[in-house]
């Protein structure tokens, strides 16, 4: 079995499962942000309506509504925290960062475990070797949060096997947008997407990240990269170490595997008005941007900050352009305050909020207007997630998001 039918197998109880079969199998973590966990709280408690068995295995991580602009989103807010308080469950309060990273870094997300949650971006934590999933809200309340448990049926594995080494400024942000392209939007429905090969192999783990991030584009419902001493070295710095042993998969067949050369892919970008319309970026260089920002699931990690201030050194932020850096976590930003990032990206003119999801939905950090452009490092792009459905976003690496908030328009690094 590989990995994925290991983990089903030990959490119902069974020798082996094989794909298309049927698992009611036990949940190790529930992961909700302040959205959901609103949504699934009501329906627990007016239709369900019992204690909650084991609260320790679910989190809350306040990341959408970290400022709240309404009275509405506060209500939001002050809900979640009486029914927090009330049911004993985790909570993350506001500032401390996005859902999947404050999850991580906290240490509540471990190799082996079955991890569900409503944000469609739960998957990405198959790159710890969770086998990760989103599910509906209902079924939040409706099994896993009485009984610890859900259901799933045993998906067919894809392994993807990236090989060759990238062009000089090509990152691995670049590599994924590329791929989600050339493999195509929706098209492994249902499928555990395994990312391996030689490239990713040689990746640390928050590069790893981005490639178990694509599952959803992809139309995936889990994905993962076999844990190895990588994976072992991150997961013992976290907090509550590495207790148990590492899950490794028995070398099990995938019903499919797609092998991709990632020698010639250049800096990428994906353009309105989905992830899958990746191109390079030199085809769309020259679009003024009136925002740029570094945050979301695919970025405001340390490497991307660290980049940033690589690319303004010396140079300042284009007096039409504003550059946003949200910290993917409170330890992200610690970790640029420790290295003099905060201040100097300061003096370039750059703004910084606070460790959240960011301007996900338009929520806390102000909405486009029709007509306006961003390019961020976030994972979607669709029409009016940001404010107008007017308004124009685009995705990139942290290297392009920080050259274009230089040249106020969309640029390659390179050409700074």
């Amino acid at each position: 079995m590989n990995l994925v039918e290991k983990i089903l197998a030990r959490a119902s109880g069974r020798a082996s499962v094989r794909p298309g079969e049927i698992v009611v199998a036990e949940v190790d973590r529930l992961l909700m942000h302040d959205l959901s966990g609103y949504l699934t709280s009501r329906v627990y408690d007016e239709q369900v309506g019992r204690p909650i068995p084991h609260p320790e295995r679910t989190l809350m991580v306040f990341d959408h509504h970290y400022s709240p602009p309404t009275e509405r989103q506060a209500d939001v807010l002050h809900h979640n925290r009486e029914w927090a308080r009330r049911t004993g469950v985790n909570l993350l309060d506001c500032g401390s960062g996005n859902l999947h990273h404050a999850a991580v870094r906290g240490g509540f997300v471990k190799p082996g475990m079955i991890v569900v949650g409503s944000d469609s971006h739960t998957p990405v934590h198959g790159a710890l070797g969770a086998f990760a999933v989103a599910l509906g809200n209902d079924s939040h309340a409706g099994t896993v949060l009485p009984y610890d448990k859900a259901w799933f049926r045993v998906p067919e594995t894809v392994r993807i096997e990236l090989h060759g080494a990238p062009r000089p400024g090509t990152t691995p942000r670049d590599v994924a947008m590329w791929l989600t392209a050339e493999i195509g939007e929706g098209a492994l429905n249902y499928r555990a997407l395994e990312f391996a090969g030689p490239y990713v192999k040689q990746l640390g783990f928050w590069d790893r990240w981005l490639f178990p991030l694509l599952c959803v584009d992809l139309g995936a419902k889990c994905s993962y990269v076999e844990p190895d001493e990588v994976t072992e070295a991150f997961v013992r710095a976290l907090p509550g170490g590495l207790s148990e042993e590492i899950p490794h998969g028995d070398g099990g067949e995938a019903a499919t595997v797609l092998r991709h050369d990632v020698s010639d892919v250049v800096p990428q970008i994906a353009c309105p008005p989905t992830v899958g319309n990746a191109k390079p970026v030199a085809d769309v260089a020259g679009r003024p941007v009136q925002y740029a920002e570094l945050g979301g699931h695919g970025g405001g990690r340390t490497e991307d900050i660290r980049v940033a201030a690589e690319v303004l050194r010396g140079r300042t932020v284009h007096p039409g352009t504003r550059l946003n850096i949200v910290p993917s976590s409170r330890e992200v930003f610690a970790e640029a305050l420790r290295e003099g990032l905060v201040a100097e990206l300061h003096s370039a003119g750059a703004n910084w909020f606070p460790p959240s999801t960011g301007s996900n939905q338009a929520i806390n950090m102000g909405a486009m207007a029709a007509g306006e452009a961003t390019v961020s490092t976030h994972a979607r792009n669709f029409p009016g997630r940001n404010g107008s459905p007017e308004a124009e976003m685009y995705l990139a690496s942290a290297g392009t998001v920080a050259a274009s908030a230089a040249a106020g328009a969309i640029a390659e690094r390179s050409a700074l």
